[in-house]
């Protein structure tokens, strides 16, 4: 079976910045139910038929869908959709099918069957197939009762949702303080990059808690001491997307004072960031302060006078403001009521 860990290692090959203009990645349509699989038999002649991913035939792929870009690399963070059948797929002993997030497998740590391994090495990002594992690259001679008897052949469709290459994180992790240190800019800036992508995958499967830790991880790389102008340039630049990204995290964690302190650390990297702006006047509007969100958000508006995000939530904020100074009015008439009784 798959083993996954707890969603700490995992983002997506090309996954965008988590911003509301922007078009999420669209999600894979779900693993077919059992009914709906196509039947492969087990008879030698339909096996030779199929790919031999080790040379002797352990482990073989029938390709049912292509999939894009590289191959998953021994390093990766997966995410696949699975399903584990016994027989002419006539019965099913797994599947994470039913989930809408599935959870982040690391490639050596998380996946306990050697097959699917090799299998999904094989694989790109968006490829379906079916594959069919002997038992020394599955359960072996002991199976896994009650569910798998021993010396089972088993067979399962696997679908590639997602996945990223953690190869530069995984080393920079392991390395001490002091070597670190001493990595050049451009590593240390791809390190923090893989975690923003980490931060952005989990914040488009709605893990906002998992996200923020990640995009602080990624500042927390970003401690690098930079000897030039154009290094500090560069760690700046990458700071603005942490702090653009955390601002949105914290207001979907619904916690608007931290929106807007990273969006006014944003706004120190970049007085003209509309994004900024806009996510302070979010953040201010969200605390109820009207004027502040109002001086925030005509900036971002004199930037981007046709952006829609701000114009509507300009329009919010003013409907927000006359409810509040209706609220008001009548407070003040229920306060003065009694005394004009006495008049």
């Amino acid at each position: 079976m798959m083993a996954g860990g707890a969603g700490e290692d995992g983002r997506g090959a090309g996954c965008r910045d988590p911003d509301p203009a922007l078009t999420p990645t669209p999600a894979w349509p779900l693993a077919p139910t059992p009914a709906s699989t196509p039947s492969l038999s087990l008879a030698s002649e339909s096996l030779q038929a199929l790919q031999d991913l080790t040379g002797d035939g352990g482990v073989r792929k029938e390709q049912l869908r292509p999939g894009v870009g590289q191959p998953v690399p021994p390093s990766a963070s997966v995410a696949v959709r699975y399903s584990g059948y016994l027989g002419n797929w006539n019965k099913l002993f797994c599947s994470n099918g039913s989930s809408k997030y599935p959870r982040l497998m690391k490639i050596g740590k998380d996946i306990t069957l050697w097959g699917l391994e090799i299998g999904l090495l094989s694989m790109s990002k968006g490829e379906v197939a079916l594959l069919v594992l002997t038992p020394a690259y599955a359960y072996g001679q002991r199976g896994c009762p009650p569910s798998i008897p021993p010396n089972a052949t088993v067979l399962f469709r696997v679908e590639v949702l997602d996945f990223i290459d953690s190869q530069e994180c995984d080393a920079f992790f392991e390395l001490t303080c002091d070597q670190r240190d001493r990595l050049p800019l451009e590593k240390v800036l791809k390190v923090a990059a893989t975690e923003r992508e980490f931060g952005n995958y989990f914040f488009y499967k709605q893990c906002f808690k998992i996200a923020k830790d990640r995009y602080k991880r990624a500042l927390s790389i970003l401690g690098h001491s930079s000897s030039s102008k154009a290094e500090q340039s560069q760690i700046n630049a990458s700071k603005l997307l942490l702090f653009l990204n955390l601002s949105l995290t914290y207001l979907k964690l619904e916690r608007a004072d931290q929106a807007l302190k990273y969006g006014e650390l944003a706004l120190e990297m970049d007085q003209g960031s509309a994004k900024a702006l806009f996510r302070c006047g979010q953040a201010c509007l969200y605390m109820r302060e009207y004027s502040k969100s109002r001086d925030f958000l005509v900036r971002a508006q004199c930037i981007q006078p046709f952006n829609r995000d701000i114009n509507n939530e300009l329009k919010k904020l003013a409907r927000y403001y006359k409810e509040y100074m209706e609220m008001e009015k009548e407070m003040c008439c229920q306060m003065f009521d009694p005394l004009h009784s006495y008049g």
